[in-house]
């Protein structure tokens, strides 16, 4: 049964997935356009292995669908806002020192 997540589990959803280089790479892939698992893997350079296991991170978080095509399956964005949403989060600015790195969450226990 598919629900609306409330406003705050939406956003640490996004977070999730956004806390790993190569899911913000396959998102950002697929805000360009939709892809087949192979296509993305060889384009990311990572194994098939590795990148079903994002794949089913992001259909678990909400952000990208899986969508049969034949004997294959397509991915996209579930949302065509989620892209716009990513080009708004790469266009801010973000203001850091140089010298400081962002905590791991679990080593730092937040979150």
């Amino acid at each position: 049964m598919l629900t609306i997540a409330p406003e705050v589990e939406v956003l640490a959803r996004f977070g999730r997935a956004l806390a790993d280089p190569i899911r913000c790479r396959v998102l950002l892939a697929l805000r360009d356009a939709p892809a087949y698992p192979a296509d993305l893997a060889d384009a990311l350079g990572v194994s098939r292995t590795r990148l079903s296991n994002h794949l089913a991170c992001l259909r678990d978080c909400g952000l990208v669908v899986a969508v049969p095509d034949g004997r294959r399956t397509r991915y996209e964005l579930a949302d065509p806002r989620f892209g716009r949403a990513l080009d708004d989060l790469r266009a801010a600015v973000v203001a850091v020192e140089t010298d400081r790195s962002c905590p791991d969450a679990e080593a730092e226990g937040c979150c």
